[in-house]
């Protein structure tokens, strides 16, 4: 296997492991506020990775500018996508919160466009596009699509998410996946400590279930998967990125059906198969190793 498959394989490894985290966050929530649990969450995973790339922040030190303006950047647009998804989740349905977020599957392209000035290839767009479908198949069931101001919060979400995988993809091939990974982090939880006590009513009531999450998403679903994300995308595309990331609902409806036997209808299987049509439509035309423009 060629290190752009098994760069592609690892982020399909991150799909599952965010995917898979769905139940578990779930049933930790009503012992957290939202943002607080962002933040702890977060912070837990700057420490780990500051403590795993302690080597390569010496360097930084030292020459503070090389990779840590990316990481801010690129830590910011992370930020900015959990805010306004979180927010927006407050003010509309989950089903209309899991397919707006979506739409940063077919926004990566188009913001790749603008920042590479070069079209989207074709067999990604076509293949983004299906996988959407997919994804509206599986959230969007018996919902309404006018345009709420919690949608348009989510919607904003997903613009900075869409930004954030176009941001590690550009900056990774140049600066290196380790700070970028520890600096990105680290913004993101100095943000989420500095807000979270100004939007809502923090809280915590600990409890194992709550540690269980921090400690599985802070460390596996924080610290390593986007470590993974942007190693990762300095061998293969961002638009291969989101479409491959589509996976991530599949994942979460199996497991949920395995711990909470919750069944997938007509609609949720045929989303499921779109989802995989459009990344078949992406990872099967020939390989060849993708350069930045």
């Amino acid at each position: 296997m060629n290190l752009s498959r098994r760069a592609e394989f690892a982020l399909v490894v991150v799909a599952f492991i965010w995917g898979s985290t769905f139940v578990l966050v779930k049933a930790a929530l009503p012992d957290v506020s939202t943002l607080l649990f962002l933040a702890l969450r977060f912070t837990l995973a700057s420490v780990a990775l500051a403590i795993a790339y302690r080597g390569h922040l010496s360097g930084m030190f030292a020459r503070p500018a090389v990779g840590v303006r990316e990481g801010v950047v690129a830590g910011a647009f992370l930020f900015g996508g959990y805010v306004f998804q979180t927010l927006g989740l407050r003010l509309t349905t989950p089903s209309k919160s899991a397919f707006l977020t979506g739409l940063a599957i077919v926004l990566v392209p188009l913001f790749c466009s603008a920042v590479y000035r070069v079209a989207p290839q074709f067999r990604e767009a076509v293949g983004a596009l299906v996988a959407m479908g997919g994804m509206s198949l599986m959230t969007l069931e018996g919902t309404s699509l006018r345009m709420e101001v919690g949608d348009l919060l989510t919607l904003a979400g997903a613009v900075f998410f869409a930004m954030h995988m176009v941001a590690v993809g550009h900056f990774a091939p140049r600066r290196g996946f380790e700070i970028l990974s520890v600096v990105q982090i680290a913004t993101a939880a100095l943000l989420g400590l500095a807000i979270f006590s100004w939007l809502e009513d923090a809280y915590a009531r600990w409890s194992l279930t709550l540690a269980a999450a921090l400690a599985v998403t802070g460390l596996l679903a924080t610290a390593a998967a986007f470590t993974v994300q942007a190693w990762a995308q300095q061998h293969t595309s961002a638009t291969r990125t989101a479409v491959i990331f589509a996976f991530e609902p599949i994942f979460a409806w199996a497991t949920s059906y395995v711990v909470m036997r919750e069944a997938l209808d007509w609609r949720g299987a045929a989303g499921a198969l779109l989802i995989l049509t459009g990344i078949l439509i992406v990872e099967l035309k020939p390989l060849r190793k993708l350069k930045h423009p």
